[in-house]
């Protein structure tokens, strides 16, 4: 049994792909939405969900909550003596939600898709697939989250859709995805994110918000009152959404506190938040190619996207409002159900695939030289883009940077910064070239990624012939030989330069036929849609081929059909 599990920063939920559509699994208390909090009692026994988020506020050093914010990192979770890494506190919710799926489907669960923040990189994403290995199961794949909700909104409606924008704030992060749906394929066209933007720093702008106003400063560094508050400031929270007003109210050392904060405060205060909504809008947007205009409709994913001032936010950004089609809370793991049984090859999911796309951009340090003659070493040079449809496989060439140079290292990184020391470094590869002056042995790099997070890289020296290969897997206990042969075997599939495939090939020939065969200004416009089409190729992205192969196609179509006769 597969179930779909989405690993939220304040909530948690497993889904099942059950009689054609994905159910919700309660838990031991009945609900569908655990708590993502660990804690320990006073006897040194730990707790998971409700119980230990009922015990925050009185026992704030005994529990722990949105550490999934920490996942990828070293930072330790203190509970009383005991030190927990981000992903330990995960596996321990993550074995609850299996404990719960199997208590209630009445089986043995084995295995999970487990989501992820889009913008989770490649030590964030190994963390939670160690968590769910630590829990027991056999994670079957990481999905991003609004990916998840795209599959929960395209199999709720199954119908073809032009592009759509799911907009996913949840407890701790932030995401956008735009989507289309085309004939079973449910195709992401970009993602953007903050993984650390949500509806918890929400509720820390509305402690913020009325400390000032309460006379507690002798008592303002003390942990447990920090939790009261928050706690406090979530009811409130809650409360604003349906109300012009709410109080925050608490009770600390006996003594009773109330604030009445009204909705235009709480907007006012929020303000620095929901500007930082924007940017992941806009580069999701800029990378997909897509304008607001095309959007068919924009879809609110994620508990924190309830709250009147984000709805607003939205609606002003977009210049319309938001869809509610799917429940903002579930939909994730909804769709992590449906990914469930994509990957169970359940025969009512048949016609249903899915695409995803490369989160981060890939790529090696070089070194470069300024119009001084200096060199400039540990720059970022990019092969494969963020939000490429994966899977993928891009070449791009480099050339010795020093006279009779005997060998070139390149470093493998994840990211956007163009210093490599700000990105996440992925592995080393190190090729033998021969001694030459600079610059005039060239080397090709290839990167080949697919959606499981297998990433090859093929570095060789067409001069000499030699190759070298490293290969880096989404995990650090590597998948079985027999299933990294089967991946790689697909990934081999697509090493073949866009120039070479066979379908532009035949374009090229039968461009550079016309050429021959015609003259003065009809020889010149095919001549530049050569020109134009060849610096296509060179880009290597598959979707703006297509669209440059079929142009050319019609150009030549129409000059081929000219009656002379």
């Amino acid at each position: 049994m597969i179930v779909g599990i989405d690993l939220g920063t304040t909530n948690s939920a497993v889904a099942v792909w059950r009689d054609g559509e994905s159910v919700l699994v309660p838990n031991s208390l009945g609900d569908v939405l655990t708590p993502s909090a660990v804690g320990l009692s006073d006897d040194g026994a730990v707790l998971v969900g409700m119980a230990a988020r009922e015990r925050q506020s009185t026992h704030p050093n005994l529990t722990a909550s949105a550490f999934k914010r920490l996942m990828g990192t070293q930072q330790p979770v203190q509970l009383g003596r005991a030190r927990y890494s981000a992903e330990d506190l995960s596996a321990l919710v993550l074995r609850s939600l299996k404990a719960d799926a199997e208590a209630w489907l009445g089986e043995a669960v084995e295995a999970a898709v487990i989501t992820v923040p889009a913008y989770f990189n490649d030590r964030q994403r190994k963390a939670t697939r160690r968590a769910g290995e630590m829990a027991g199961f056999k994670v079957e794949r990481l999905i991003n989250e609004p990916t998840a909700a795209a599959l929960a909104h395209g199999i709720h409606e199954r119908e073809d859709k032009q592009p759509f924008l799911v907009f996913d704030l949840g407890g701790g992060t932030f995401d956008v995805s735009i989507v289309e749906i085309f004939e079973g394929v449910v195709e992401v066209r970009a993602s953007a994110g903050d993984n650390r933007l949500g509806g918890e720093d929400f509720n820390d702008v509305l402690v913020d918000l009325v400390r000032s106003r309460l006379d507690l400063a002798e008592a303002a560094g003390d942990s447990r009152l920090r939790e009261i508050m928050r706690a406090a400031a979530e009811r409130t929270r809650r409360a604003l959404s349906a109300a012009d007003a709410a109080a925050l109210a608490f009770v600390w050392e006996g003594r009773a506190f109330e604030v009445e904060v009204t909705a235009a405060e709480f907007d006012q205060a929020a303000e620095p938040l929901i500007a930082r909504l924007r940017e992941p809008v806009l580069r999701s947007l800029r990378d997909s190619g897509i304008v607001a205009d095309m959007l068919s409709e924009v879809i609110l994913v994620g508990g924190a996207t309830r709250m009147p001032v984000v709805r607003r936010a939205v609606t002003r950004m977009f210049g319309r409002f938001p869809g509610l089609a799917v429940d903002p809370d579930r939909a994730v793991a909804l769709g992590a159900a449906v990914q469930a049984g994509l990957r169970s090859r359940d025969a009512a999911l048949d016609e249903i695939r899915l695409t995803d796309v490369c989160p981060f951009t890939l790529g090696v340090d070089t070194g470069e030289y300024d119009r001084h003659g200096r060199i400039h070493n540990g720059l970022f040079a990019p092969i494969i883009e963020r939000n490429t449809v994966i899977p993928a496989s891009r070449i791009h060439s480099f050339s010795t940077l020093h006279d009779n140079q005997q060998a070139v290292e390149f470093g493998i990184y994840q990211g956007e910064a163009r210093h490599v020391s700000a990105n996440v470094k992925l592995g080393q590869i190190k090729v033998p070239v021969p001694p030459r002056p600079a610059g005039t042995v060239g080397i090709d790099c290839r990167f080949s990624y697919d959606a499981s997070g297998l990433l090859e890289v093929d570095v060789s020296v067409p001069e000499t012939g030699v190759t070298r290969q490293l290969v880096i897997c989404d995990d650090a206990d590597a998948p079985g030989a027999a299933e990294i042969e089967a991946r790689r075997r697909v990934l081999a599939a697509l090493k073949v330069h866009p120039r070479d495939d066979a379908a532009n090939a035949a374009v090229l020939a039968r461009s550079a036929r016309c050429y021959e065969s015609f003259l003065g200004e009809r020889r010149d416009m095919i001549g530049q849609l050569i020109l134009a089409f060849e610096t296509v190729l060179e880009r290597q992205d598959p979707r703006e081929i297509e669209l440059a192969r079929r142009e050319i196609e019609e150009r030549l179509n129409a000059l081929e059909g000219e009656r002379y006769l």
